[in-house]
């Protein structure tokens, strides 16, 4: 196989970091923020002069200050520096308009002039919370190429129970960054087969990467270029031909997942059988009906054989790091310490928990991790 790819430079210079997911209002949501704010602001200030009305003095009117004119001196003296037809006389009246009025003027100003005041301070705000994330991102997973691969690997970890905030996205398609971070991912705008847009995706310090690019040529490079960058991390790559899984493994990968061939045995699969490609179809989905899943032997099924555990179908024993078939002899006898592979029917409760969580998700839904 001849080794091409792309270098994507155009797009490395898009984003020389992390695009961090943030929840962006509308301009009439924004609009309405800011009059709530600046409503509250004046309320409190009103509150503080009708309290110790008084303290104040109308030199044009004459006569004791009501609440209009409260509201009226609030307003005016927020709006500028007052026209003097109203003024504090003692001394607790102009200790307040001092340490009260006075810092209320100015968040008063600060939230009618904040749109400009937030474009200045959106860089500062934006390299603070890359930089707090690079500090504690670790242990993470790394999804090369978001595509529909890459989503249904990212919806199938999540399911597993990683975390959304756990997941980082790389792919040289700037649209497709933009929209994983509208959704709720981290993303990285680059070319992976470049150690320089790996480093920024932290995958030095990821535990796993998912390999899932459209081309077998960029996903070997890809292998290599991660495989340099850390010896420890669990590779996981897609590939469309059979003939190129050697290649991939030799290149560092862990686990090769061939997508055609997978996708053909489900067709042949369906025309043989129909019902055990529905059966097929239904552990493919995760969490949708039948579930494959891995999980520790309890201590109720420690000292029994596979085919005595409830609720699950033990299809494969975990001893140390060797996998065995259910019905291999050394597997008669579950221990303690075993990891079952199993299939496992998923309930209602999950199904709804799942639900509700993929809506908690939705747009812009990430957290900086420890927050």
């Amino acid at each position: 196989m001849k080794l091409t790819s792309v270098r994507a430079s155009s797009a490395d210079d898009l984003s020389q970091g992390v695009r961090l997911p943030r929840y962006v209002a509308g301009p009439l949501v924004q609009v309405m923020r800011r009059l709530l704010m600046a409503t509250a602001v004046m309320a409190a200030a009103v509150v503080i002069v009708y309290t110790d009305r008084h303290g104040y003095k109308d030199n044009v009117a004459g006569g004791p200050v009501g609440f209009v004119d409260s509201l009226y001196y609030v307003t005016v003296s927020l709006s500028t520096t007052g026209y003097g037809d109203i003024v504090p006389v003692t001394t607790t009246a102009r200790l307040l308009t001092t340490f009260l009025i006075t810092p209320l003027r100015v968040l008063f100003l600060i939230i009618l002039v904040g749109t400009t005041l937030e474009v200045l301070t959106e860089r500062t705000r934006e390299q603070l919370r890359e930089a707090y994330w690079r500090k504690h991102m670790r242990d993470h997973t790394v999804i090369v190429g978001f595509g529909t691969k890459g989503r249904s690997a990212a919806e199938t970890l999540m399911s597993a129970g990683l975390t959304q905030d756990r997941i980082v996205v790389v792919d040289p398609n700037p649209a497709v960054v933009e929209q994983a971070g509208a959704d709720g991912y981290a993303g990285v705008i680059g070319d992976a087969t470049r150690s320089s847009v790996l480093v920024r995706a932290m995958a030095d310090r990821a535990k796993q990467v998912v390999i899932s690019t459209q081309r077998d040529d960029t996903a070997v490079l890809v292998a290599l270029t991660v495989r340099q960058l850390s010896k420890k991390v669990r590779i996981v790559a897609s590939v469309r031909e059979a003939e190129n899984v050697p290649l991939l493994r030799q290149s560092g990968a862990d686990a090769v997942i061939t997508s055609a061939s997978a996708v053909g045995r489900m067709l042949g699969l369906s025309m043989v059988s129909p019902s055990s490609g529905t059966v097929l179809e239904d552990l493919v989905q995760h969490s949708q009906g039948l579930s494959l899943r891995e999980r520790p032997v309890t201590k109720g099924e420690a000292g029994k054989s596979p085919r005595e555990v409830e609720d699950d179908l033990v299809v494969s024993v975990i001893r140390g790091h060797r996998l065995l078939g259910f019905d291999n002899p050394e597997a008669a006898t579950l221990q303690l310490t075993d990891r079952l592979v199993v299939i496992h029917r998923v309930s209602p409760e999950e199904k709804k928990a799942m639900a509700v969580a993929r809506k908690e998700r939705g747009s812009g839904s990430w957290r900086i991790p420890g927050r």
